[in-house]
């Protein structure tokens, strides 16, 4: 049994730090958690929860070092998927926010440090998400500290945003309600000059969030995790198409008349473009850098995650059924 150790999840309250703080409470460690308003944290992790709430915000200057003081590790859970007023730019939530966790840790002695980043994350990423995604694990990579670095595919669970909105387009209660829509990227053929356009199905690998958690309260716990890259995706490879048709045919209110419908990518980002320059970006429910990533597969060897910790991801499929179950 590991020994109990003190540690400081920053974004606590957001879908995968929630999971995240409470699964490292199931394993008896003591976990202090960074949020921005006590009564979501009560909703999301109990009322009765037993972590210790540090409120504040990552780039004030002041919270950081009340997260980490006497802390043995910290779990960087930060990330948002599109930016929005009051701040919440990739930049500063993604590489500010895991720059300020970063120099808090090291002033204060707290030597581990996970961090929670995502697949396909690159230095020439097509998104501002991937990009700065990016930035915040080099931060990470030449802090001096003793990182992990996590990179999951699709994270799914009934409380996902994803899952959530995907339940609604399988169910016919969001738009466009007379088909699925999913976006596929445009195929460069280089034997002929010209011709149509072709598409191509992205292919992904859902990840359920309980599995995500594990792996991070296992690293914590393994010295062979120090100064590892982990990729984590499920069992399961889906093309969108097959995942919408199961999702309409397994949740509960799903249309068997609904079929999934090609969106091209390329067209999807002209347009999501031109609706934020016109103001009207927040009217869509994606923007251009979120159908960039929807194009790309999600898809990845897990190899090295099941070698040093243990990971065993339960089947995309076993667990919609199960959620369907208790519905």
């Amino acid at each position: 049994m590991s020994v109990a150790k003190t540690i400081a999840v920053a974004g606590a309250t957001g879908f995968v730090g929630r999971y995240i703080a409470k699964e490292l409470l199931a394993r008896g460690h003591r976990v202090r958690a960074l949020i921005r308003d006590r009564a979501k944290a009560e909703q999301v992790l109990g009322r009765r929860v037993e972590a210790d709430l540090v409120v504040g915000d990552v780039l004030d200057g002041r919270s950081p070092h009340e997260l980490l003081r006497g802390c043995d590790a910290c779990v960087n859970a930060i990330g948002i998927l599109r930016e929005s007023s009051g701040g919440q730019t990739f930049t500063r939530m993604h590489a500010g926010a895991t720059e300020a966790l970063v120099e808090a840790s090291k002033a204060l002695g707290v030597g581990r440090f996970v961090q929670v980043s995502a697949l396909g994350v690159r230095a020439q990423g097509a998104s501002a998400y991937q990009r700065t995604k990016w930035d915040a694990e080099l931060i990470v990579r030449r802090s001096g500290l003793d990182w992990t670095i996590f990179r999951p595919s699709m994270i799914h669970a009934p409380d996902s945003g994803m899952m959530q909105e995907l339940s609604k387009l399988v169910t016919g209660k969001s738009p466009p309600y007379k088909f699925m829509p999913y976006f596929a990227r445009p195929v460069t053929d280089t034997s002929v000059c010209m011709g149509p356009t072709r598409y191509q199905e992205p292919q992904l690998q859902p990840v359920a969030v309980e599995d995500v958690a594990a792996s991070v309260a296992a690293a914590i716990d393994t010295d062979d995790a120090i100064g590892e890259v982990y990729t984590l995706t499920g069992p399961e490879t889906f093309t969108w198409p097959e995942l919408l048709e199961f999702l309409r045919d397994t949740l509960p209110e799903g249309l068997p008349g609904l079929k999934p419908r090609r969106v091209p990518g390329d067209l999807a980002i002209i347009g999501a473009k031109l609706a934020g320059a016109l103001g009207l970006g927040a009217l869509l429910p994606f923007d251009a850098g979120m159908v960039v990533m929807a194009t790309e597969n999600g898809v990845a060897d897990t190899g090295k995650a099941r070698d040093h910790l243990g990971f065993d991801p339960a089947p995309f499929r076993e667990r919609v059924r199960a959620y369907a179950a208790r519905v």
